[in-house]
């Protein structure tokens, strides 16, 4: 596809939200949360994961009315870890440029970079990639970063995985990398969503509720599924402490989604017993 069609798509998204854009100019446009990009260069040559690589869509996949995963083929990939993070940056026609942060979705063993991208509806990035975006578009990534919320099986469990809505993204790449890798650590993943309809990767957690070792609990706060006797309400003490008897040890611990999510779920496993320091937390907000 010409550079000069997309120019042309992402400046129309682009005027769309003109006073969105001069708020993500001051702001830096990098996800709040997220650790920033290691800029260290080594001598004679950049790290692998701070050069910018022209990436190829190869697959686009709606997840929900509002969120869709983006696979790109990216030339000469560091291979990264479960839980980490890329950089990906917009261009527009009149130099412009725009810059988020984004958890990669797929495993390490796959073919392809995923990520998934919830639609922010007074953005301008996030819209261009859920309803602009094109299979052959090419767009600027930088990665893998991340060194501090990530896992490999060779890093063991048991694991307790903790999912605000889209927080699910990171997490559910160690899940996937658990599968792939034919990883035997226990698993447990609780899920916090609106509604069933908000639920990412809904077929597949379905048919992991039934895959050996791993375990899926999901909680509804606002609409949950007609004939639904499972949890309905926000996570609370009592949920953790339903869910933490089920796992054969002391588990290590992921929490992902908004700030006052991840703040309260850590809490309520600090006041359980859980040690702090078996605790790892990503905290993010709307990237726009």
């Amino acid at each position: 596809m010409e550079r000069t069609e997309i120019h042309g798509r992402l400046s129309v998204v682009r005027r769309r939200a003109a006073s969105f854009f001069e708020r993500l100019r001051l702001s830096g446009g990098r996800r709040p949360g997220s650790s920033p990009p290691d800029k260290r260069v080594a001598a004679g040559a950049p790290p692998a994961s701070v050069v910018w690589r022209l990436a190829t869509v190869a697959k686009l996949h709606v997840e929900t009315a509002h969120a869709k995963t983006i696979v790109f083929d990216i030339p000469d990939w560091p291979r990264h870890i479960a839980g980490q993070h890329v950089d990906l940056r917009l261009t527009a026609e009149d130099g412009y440029q725009a810059e988020r942060s984004y958890s990669i979705a797929s495993a390490p063993e796959e073919h392809g970079v995923g990520i998934t991208v919830d639609r922010i509806p007074d953005g301008e990035v996030s819209p261009f990639l859920n309803d602009v975006l094109l299979v052959g578009d090419q767009i600027e990534i930088r990665g893998p970063f991340g060194g501090y919320f990530n896992w490999r099986t060779e890093d063991g469990g048991p694991l307790l995985l903790i999912a605000g809505g889209s927080g699910l993204v990171p997490l559910m790449a160690m899940v996937r990398h658990r599968q792939a890798a034919a990883g035997t650590a226990e698993v447990h993943l609780l899920l916090s969503a609106r509604s069933v309809d908000d639920v990412l990767y809904h077929d597949e957690l379905r048919a992991l509720s039934t895959a050996d070792g791993v375990t899926v609990t999901q909680t509804f706060t606002r609409r949950p599924p007609p004939g639904w006797d499972g949890f309905a309400r926000r996570i609370d003490r009592e949920m953790l402490a339903a869910v933490g008897p089920a796992m054969a040890a002391m588990p290590k611990v992921y929490i992902c989604g908004p700030t006052a999510f991840v703040e309260h779920a850590a809490e309520l496993l600090v006041g359980l017993g859980h040690p702090a320091q078996r605790i790892r937390t990503e905290r993010f907000g709307p990237t726009g």
